[in-house]
This record gives C-alpha cells, structure tokens and sequence, in this order.
C-alpha cells in the first residue's frame, strides 16, 4: 500500500477502528466501460463491523444514524466504492468515505437552549399588532348612524 494509504489507516486507529473490523470485497463495477468492464472486478465494497469497534456511546448513535440505510440489522456498516478505475483508488475512496463518517460522528451536537423573548420585543410585536390593526380599521366602509 502506498504512504496515502497508511494514513488513513494510522488516521482510523487513532479514531477506534481496528483494521480486523474492515472487510474489503472485490465486484465488479456496473455502469460503461466496453470490454474491460466484464473482466476485471476494480469496484469494492467495505463491511465494517461496528461491534469490533471501540467508539463510544453516543459516537456509535451518532454513526448510525448518519449511516442509515448503509447500516444492517446486525451492526455492519457497508459501503460500495466504484467511481474510480483502480481497485487500489476504490480502497482507498472507501476509506476516506468511513472516515468522514466517523469523523462527523465525533462531532457533537450544539446544545441549543430555549430562550424568551424581551420585555421590549414584546412590546414592539404588539405595538406592530395595534398599527396593522389601525391600518385596517382605516379600510372599512364608513357607515353613518343616525341616532
């Protein structure tokens, strides 16, 4: 493997994954491509076993529901890398694509705080309802009453 590769996968052991929770798996790649495309299997899908995988708590939450349809019912997390020519280039692609993954995992959510509005927002919101009001009554049709 190249130096590119061996950062990504320094990169995903220093986020938890162990290289025994990947499963790489050559097909081949649909679409065109004349000739060649029936013979040679250059499109990879990775399985990684998210159990195998020391991540914590709300990370693996996190992580699955970014994955969504790409996560089974028994906790493996497949993706199916074949926009690139090369099986080496597919790896690699499939690679970074997991790493994204998890690195938006690790981000956690902002914390967001209910808050009220001001004495004088208040105020305003309700002076604008009484101008709007005022607008309209200015509108209606003017009826004289003889009493």
């Amino acid at each position: 493997m190249s130096s590119g590769s061996d950062d990504l996968w320094v990169e995903l052991a220093r986020l938890g994954i162990p290289e025994t929770a990947l499963q790489f798996r050559a097909i081949r790649s649909s679409g065109p491509g004349g000739q060649h495309v029936n013979k040679v299997s250059t499109a990879l899908q990775l399985s990684c076993d998210l159990q195998a995988c020391q991540l914590s708590a709300p990370v693996k939450a996190r992580l699955k529901s970014i994955a969504g349809h790409k996560l089974t019912e028994a906790g493996i997390l497949g993706l199916t890398a074949q926009r690139l020519r090369t099986q080496e280039q597919n790896r690699r692609d499939a690679l970074e694509r997991l790493l994204a993954m998890i690195a938006q995992a690790h981000i956690a959510p902002k914390l967001r705080f209910a808050t009220k509005p001001t004495r004088a927002s208040k105020v305003r919101r309700l002076e604008s309802k009484h101008q709007h009001s005022q607008h309209k009554q200015l509108r209606r049709k003017v009826t004289f009453r003889d009493d």
